[in-house]
């Protein structure tokens, strides 16, 4: 049974790679912060399950910035894969706290590689990267030659910790991959991105919750795909017979505009009358011209995203009005 030890695996990307390789026979090890809450909200199906945690998944203590702890991990369930996707990743937080988000994403990295470096035995080692290394690219569609641009602290941090995997593939032979993911969504995707935020607020307004919703720049654009096409390359990614660096993306933008009236059609709103710009929450610098091209990862892992704009939006939007209609019974 092939063993797999993924940092950040309460998230949304966590928590969909957990049920990818459980589905596949791994045997799976979570890497958990220890804090005053026990919610896991992403991983409550599994956690509950006794044929599942204890057996087959377990979860272990231990922080990016508390060497301690995860050189313990580490060396304790001895990992064939490490999936390393923890780490602070709001970008309009960055600005707010610069100095942990580059530690806990850059410095937090560079640890981890030092840990594997002195392993005896090294996993395959994946690397979540982020399509804000790119920040405002001089051509589109961005490729993995595409130069790194950051405009933010956490596509700086970003751009570091991706650099250091790729100094530590070149330099000491580590089976170490970055999988550039462009910004991926799903009913999971936490409260306060900009996706879910508009989804619930469809949603919440639909059933009478809620009144309006504001809004910084609804003209920003993205490659907006779906999470669970994005961790199916993670795991493909570690099956390759050599250790690359790939774009997880779409190819194709859409504007935040786009997802406020997917959503608000979805629960057959007009958007006009619930949408109120907001200043306050405009960022400083806003990335431009994100947009991934994927070929590579299609040539060499046949990985394609499966699931439309259009239906990630409305399938979040449903998945928040089923969850408000049941906290309302």
């Amino acid at each position: 049974m092939p063993r797999a030890l993924i940092s950040g695996i309460t998230g949304q990307d966590g928590s969909y790679l957990t049920e990818l390789l459980l589905e596949k026979g791994y045997e799976v090890h979570g890497m958990v912060r220890r804090t005053s809450s026990l919610e896991r909200s992403r991983l409550v199906h599994l956690y509950r399950d006794p044929q599942i945690y204890g057996k087959r998944l377990h979860l272990h203590y231990a922080d990016l910035d508390d060497p301690t702890t995860m050189r313990r991990v580490l060396t304790t369930v001895e990992p064939d894969e490490l999936y390393h996707l923890a780490g602070q990743s709001h970008v309009g937080l960055s600005f707010e706290i610069p100095e942990s988000t580059c530690d806990l994403t850059a410095m937090g990295t560079l640890r981890l590689l030092e840990m594997v470096q002195d392993m005896r035995k090294k996993p395959r080692f994946f690397h979540a990267a982020s399509s804000e290394i790119f920040g405002q690219p001089t051509h589109q569609p961005q490729d993995e030659t595409t130069p790194y641009a950051p405009v933010n602290p956490y596509g700086c941090a970003k751009a570091f910790a991706t650099q250091m995997v790729t100094i530590y593939r070149k330099t000491f032979g580590h089976f170490a991959v970055n999988g550039i993911m462009f910004n991926h969504e799903s009913p999971r995707r936490g409260e306060n991105f900009v996706t879910r935020k508009i989804c619930h607020a469809a949603a919440a307004i639909k059933l009478g919750r809620q009144k309006e919703l504001l809004l910084g720049d609804t003209s920003a654009k993205r490659d907006w795909g779906y999470a669970k096409d994005y961790v199916r390359g993670m795991w493909l990614s570690l099956q390759h017979a050599t250790a690359e660096d790939y774009i997880f993306a779409t190819g194709k933008l859409h504007s935040v505009q786009d997802v406020v009236e997917t959503a608000f059609a979805t629960v057959s709103l007009d958007w006009r009358e619930h949408v109120r710009k907001d200043n306050r929450l405009l960022r400083p610098a806003e990335p431009q011209r994100l947009c991934g091209n994927p070929a590579k990862a299609r040539r060499l892992l046949n990985w394609e995203p499966t699931t439309s704009f259009k239906q990630l939006i409305e399938e979040m939007t449903q998945a928040e009005l089923a969850q408000l209609t049941r906290t309302a019974a």
